[in-house]
This record gives C-alpha cells, structure tokens and sequence, in this order.
C-alpha cells in the first residue's frame, strides 16, 4: 500500500486489524500538550480573542437604545443591529444554514480541516481552559508530574485554584448564551436579585456545564469520537487539499546526531527523532505516521518542527501545510474542478441571501378569511366575505396604516378600524367586511387584493392575495 493509500485509509479511520483490537477498549490517557510559540499558533490565539471577544461582547452592545443582538423568543422578533426578522421570515435561517454548510465544503477541499483548527468552538474553549491550566499548574511536564504525585497543600491548592476559573468562566458562558435570548442588562439585574426564571437558569446551568465539561475534561475526545465532521472529511479531500503534511522523503530515515555532523553523510534525513511534534499535538498523534483523521490541523507541530530546523541549521518546512501531489513531486492545483463548484454556488447563495435581506419587505400582511359563514347575502345583488388582517409592523419606528381593495367591479370595503396604528415590531389586526355585486362574480370564488399603505411614508404599501367566496350559482 503507498503512502497515499495508508494516508486516505488513516483520515476515514478504517483498517483496524484483529491484532489490536483489543486497543478499542484500553483507557485513553489523558494528554498534556506542550506550549509551542510560532507563526500559526500566533493566528490561533488572534482567532480565540477575535471569536471569543465577539461572543462575550455582542450581548452588550447597543443599537437603537436596545440590544443590538437579540433572539426574542416570546415575542418572535430576532434583532440582528438594525434588522428585524420574525419567524415568517424562517427561510433566511435556513438559507444561511446552507451557506455555512456549503463554507465548510469549500474551505476543507481548499486547505483541510481549517475550521477544526482555528475557528470551531470546541478547539476554542478548549484553548481557553488550557490556558487557566497552565496559569494554576504549570507547565506540560509540571502538570503531569502534579497529577501523579501525592495530594498535597500545594496540589490542592493549585486545582482549586483550577476548578474556580473554570467553574466561574462556565457559567459566564452560560449566562452569555442565555443573554443571547434574554436582554442582558434585564438578566444580569435578575441574576443578582436571585430572581431568574425557570428556563433561564436551566439553559445557564447547562450551557455552562456543558462548557465546562467538553472544554476542560473531553477536550480532544469530542474532536476524536464525537464530531462526525473528523469521520467524513476524507470525502472532501483530494490529492490537491492542502493538509499538514511530513516530508518523508526529506525527513526519513531519522535518528539523533550531534548539531554540527554532515548528516546526509552519516545516511541520516532531516527528522532528528526529537519528537516536539508530538509533544505539542492536542489530540497526541504522531504527524509524521501520516495524515489522521484526529489531526485538527492546529499546525503546532509545524511550529514546534521549524523551531527545531532553525536551533539545527535546516531549512524550515519538514513539516508544513502541503498538498499530496506537491509531497510527491506531481504540479498541485488550487483552482480545480471541486473548488470551483464549491466557490461559485457559495458565491450565488450569498447574493441571493443579501438580495433577500436587501428586498424584505418593511410591513407583514396577512389576511384570514371567516368561515362561519363563508359568505353572506346583503340585500338582494350583493355578496359580503369577512376578513381578519393582520398588520406587521416590521420597521424600529410606529406607524398607522390604511387599507384598501381591488379585484372585483364595484367592490366596497369597510374596515374597523379604518387606520391601523402599529407600534414598532408588533403586529395590529382590523376586521374587513367586503361586499361585491353579485353580478361582477365569475365563478364562485374570485381573487382579490388587500393592501395597506403607511399614513406617514404613502410610497411604503404591502399587498396580500386572497379568496373572495360567493354562491356556485353566481353567473355573469
């Protein structure tokens, strides 16, 4: 089997021979990365603040005198800064779910699992908890050494220590989520009042223990059994995605040698056995074995194998961010057929969902006809349906509104009230009896036109279809 094969058999996890296993069942030991520094690390800590920072701060930022993100569930109003949306409005989610999706797609078949490595909130909040690990513990080696040794002051001391800025970052977290739904000055006055509601401390406790538990104790075991995005990616990659990759033609064979030997002399590659590369992976794979699905493609170890390079006197690169076909000598593309396809349906679903943002209209209109009765006769030629229309009021701004009809020779509207007024973000209602010539029915049921028109703005109207019933005997 080539390297190719054995890499494409590790990233879809398949293979496991009768030999070994019995490993499915061995205890996985916990892992203590060691703290690398370096170019991509730099980008990973940027993505942690940037992303982070974003989600931490967002509840609290104005727009408009009210929050500027909110998810309003009890009054079905979604505030995203100046928009409103409501849940009539559900297919933008679901578009937006599908350009996410499809991003996803389009940026693993271009550079592998760059989403697993810097952006995805597992790889994030894990990052953070570590970092609270290393302030209260130490070091990788200081951490293991702590965890092995006697419970002494000094052991007790430092988890605890741990455990407060984990417990106490959780529920923050948690109560971050929940201002996502619940105005977070309005929540954070509650919380110390100790006067939140039902829903609001669930959701608190459990986004928070949630956190608490993936970040600080499951850590790589999400990334290695949970997430099912590590189990499919092989089916997106090809031999031109860009993946972390070992040099073995370069490194190989390795061995240990003193810093000023000729080393290709002595028969040796550039790989000195030092192992850093697997020190420092979070999910404690050994990248020079090939690609694995658990590779997160944080690339710490091309971090830590260029420090090495550089203390050697090597060029840089053993370990880099490569294509298959670029590894083994064959011309690599970044623009190929997959890439193409991916990048223009994203393209064409962007600009259909800002079209729809940018066309969607300022009212909501709707208007439901009485069944009981269907129709009724008024005097002797005319025919009355009632309505019951309802006005939203999409804009951040009140507003009255008036409502007329069209679609029927002679058709007559009376509507309580007349004008509507509606404040910002809720919806009125008006009764509508409309009455129409028994003569201008074709058939039994014609369409007909409401429309509601701004008092204030007459150029902003809205318009709704809807049946108008009469007799099955109405004739011309």
């Amino acid at each position: 089997m080539n390297r190719v094969d054995e890499s494409r058999r590790k990233v879809t996890g398949g293979g496991a021979s009768e030999g070994d296993s019995d490993s499915l069942y061995v205890k996985s030991e916990k892992i203590y990365p060691r703290e690398i520094r370096g170019r991509f690390q730099t980008l990973r800590v940027l993505a942690v603040y940037v992303l982070l920072g974003l989600y931490y701060v967002m509840p609290w930022v104005q727009w408009d005198g009210r929050q500027a993100v909110l998810f309003d569930l009890p009054e079905r109003q979604f505030y995203v800064f100046g928009l409103i949306f409501w849940p009539q409005e559900f297919y933008l989610l679901s578009l937006l779910l599908i350009i996410a999706a499809l991003s996803l797609f389009f940026f693993t078949a271009l550079a592998g699992r760059l989403w697993c490595g810097y952006a995805c909130p597992q790889t994030v909040w894990t990052e953070i908890f570590v970092w609270m690990e290393q302030w209260t513990e130490g070091g990788a080696n200081k951490r293991k050494k702590l965890d092995k040794g006697p419970w002494t002051g000094e052991k007790v001391a430092r988890k605890t220590g741990k455990q407060v800025l984990w417990v106490s970052f959780a529920l923050f977290t948690g109560f971050t989520f929940v201002a996502y739904f619940s105005s977070a000055t309005d929540l954070g006055s509650r919380l110390f009042a100790l006067s939140l509601g039902p829903w609001e401390t669930f959701w608190m406790l459990f986004y928070g223990f949630a956190t608490y538990g993936n970040a600080g104790y499951l850590r790589e075991q999400i990334c290695l059994y949970m997430c099912p995005y590590a189990r499919f990616q092989g089916a997106m990659f090809d031999p031109d995605t860009l993946v972390i990759s070992y040099d073995e033609e370069r490194g190989e064979p390795r061995g240990s040698r003193k810093r000023n030997i000729d080393h290709r002399a002595a028969g040796l590659g550039d790989c000195i056995a030092c192992r850093m590369c697997v020190q420092v992976c979070p999910t404690g794979i050994d990248i020079r074995e090939g690609l694995q699905y658990e590779c997160i493609a944080c690339a710490a170890c091309i971090d830590a194998c260029d420090q090495v390079m550089d203390q050697m006197k090597y060029p840089r690169g053993l370990i880099r961010y490569t294509s298959q076909n670029a590894v083994e000598g064959r011309p690599s593309r970044v623009l190929r057929p997959r890439v193409l396809i991916y990048g223009t349906l994203l393209m064409l679903l962007f600009a259909a969902f800002v079209t729809l943002v940018a066309m969607r209209a300022p009212i909501g209109l709707d208007a439901v006809p009485e069944r009981n009765p269907i129709y009724r006769e008024v005097g002797w030629d005319n025919i009355e349906n009632v309505y019951t229309l309802r006005i939203l009021n999409k804009d951040s701004r009140p507003h009255t509104y008036t409502i007329s009809v069209e679609g029927l020779d002679g058709i007559e509207l009376e509507a309580r009230p007349p004008q509507v007024s509606v404040a910002p973000g809720r919806a009125g209602e008006s009764i509508a009896r409309v009455r129409a010539p028994r003569e201008s029915l074709v058939s039994h049921s014609e369409e007909i036109v409401f429309e509601v028109q701004r008092v204030d703005e007459p150029d902003v109207t809205q318009t709704t279809r809807t049946r108008f019933q009469g007799p099955r005997e109405a004739t011309q």
